[in-house]
C-alpha cells in the first residue's frame, strides 16, 4: 500500500470511529430511564376529614402516657400532638375531651390533681402545634379508670395516661 492510500484509510477509520463515538452520544441523552417509583399522597386536598379519625395511623393514637407524678409531656408523644392539632385546625367544629388519669398510689385528691395537670399538658401541647383552646375540654379521673387493676410497675404504667376523646367530629 502506498502512504497516500493509507492515509486515505486511516482517514476513513477515525472517521467512522468518530461518526460511531458521535452517534453514541447523542444517543445516550436521548434515552429516558424511568424514574424510581415514589410514593405519592392521595390526591386530596391535605385537609383532614371525620374518616381519617379512623383511618390515619398518627390520628388513631389517642392515648399519651405518662412518667411516675409527671405531668410534663414525653418527647415520643410529640408527633402524636401535631397530628391532632392539624385536625383541630382542618375541623373547627370538632371538639375534643382530654380525660387524664392516674395509676392507684397516691391519694385520691393528689391523683385527681394530677389527672387535670397531665389533661392541661395535652392542651398546651395541642395549642402549641395550632390547635384552639374553644375545641378542648379537660376532665380528670384521677385514679378512677384504671385500664389494668393489678398492683405492679407494668399495670401502672398504663393507668398513668390521658385519653384523647373526640366528642365532635
Amino acid at each position: 500500500m502506498n502512504t497516500t492510500t493509507r492515509v486515505l484509510l486511516a482517514a476513513a477509520v477515525v472517521m467512522s470511529l468518530g461518526a460511531c463515538a458521535k452517534k453514541v452520544r447523542e444517543e445516550a441523552p436521548t434515552e429516558t430511564v424511568a424514574p424510581p417509583p415514589t410514593a405519592t399522597a392521595p390526591a386530596t386536598s391535605g385537609v383532614y376529614t371525620p374518616a381519617d379519625l379512623d383511618t390515619d395511623a398518627c390520628l388513631r393514637q389517642r392515648v399519651v402516657y405518662f412518667d411516675l407524678d409527671q405531668d410534663t409531656l414525653r418527647p415520643e408523644f410529640q408527633q402524636i400532638m401535631n397530628c391532632h392539632a392539624k385536625y383541630l385546625r382542618d375541623r373547627p367544629q370538632s371538639r375534643v375531651t382530654l380525660e387524664g388519669n392516674a395509676d392507684e398510689r397516691g391519694s385520691r385528691e393528689y391523683n385527681l390533681g394530677l389527672g387535670e395537670r397531665r389533661g392541661n399538658a395535652v392542651g398546651s401541647a395541642l395549642q402549641g402545634a395550632g390547635g384552639s383552646a374553644a375545641q378542648l375540654n379537660v376532665v380528670s379521673y384521677g385514679e378512677e379508670r384504671p385500664v389494668c387493676t393489678e398492683s405492679s410497675e407494668s399495670c401502672w404504667q398504663q393507668n398513668r395516661r390521658v385519653e384523647i376523646v373526640y366528642t365532635a367530629r
